[in-house]
């Protein structure tokens, strides 16, 4: 598998030629599935290749199960977290959160191998939130997203900036690590 990072909250993960985008932020960037973790109040359903809201979806047989963060949520915005479920690979995406998630939605989300949370602070999680987070989940690679600069995150959850243009993985390689971050390179 293959993750690329696009700024913001824009992710890409790849797998043979199959790929899902997450919160792109323009239109130029082409997958074949679309996963928003923030959607308008007003929308009625996202389209045939998007998922926007929590439930339960399988595409190709790739499982999507998304949780309504209900204290983020208000009449103009819904905000959802998801658990991607993935040749054997689980990755938590906690898109646009500013604060910790309930304990049933972390109970939920489970073990993930992947977990993709925002550590900009301000309209974000502050590094001090983000990394409480990361230590309940305790994921084997933490990617960090909303950021202008991860010193902050990496200073208060004690490690040093791995930085990589992308993460290139299969799931045996995840087994034995210990939330380990990787800060990937905007492409």
């Amino acid at each position: 598998m293959v993750i690329t990072y696009y700024g913001e909250g824009s992710f890409r993960l790849q797998s043979g030629d199959f790929s899902i985008l997450v919160d792109p932020n323009n239109n130029r960037l082409k997958g074949d599935l679309v996963i928003r973790t923030l959607a308008p109040a007003d929308t009625l359903s996202a389209g045939a290749e998007e998922i926007a809201f929590s439930g339960e979806y399988e595409v190709r047989g790739i499982e999507v199960l998304g949780w309504q963060v209900l204290n983020e949520s208000s009449d103009k915005f819904i905000k959802t977290v998801y658990l991607v479920k993935w040749e054997d690979i689980h990755i938590a995406l906690l898109g646009h959160i500013t604060d910790t998630l309930s304990a049933e939605i972390l109970e939920n989300l489970g073990d993930p191998d992947v977990l993709i949370l925002p550590i900009g602070g301000g309209h974000f999680l502050s590094p001090q939130v983000a990394t409480r987070l990361v230590k309940q989940i305790e994921p084997a690679v933490v990617l960090p997203s909303f950021f202008k600069d991860a010193k902050d995150f990496l200073k208060e959850i004690g490690q040093k900036a791995d930085v990589q243009e992308k993460l290139v993985f299969k799931k045996k390689d995840l087994d034995g690590n210990k939330s380990r971050v990787v800060v990937l390179k905007e492409s």
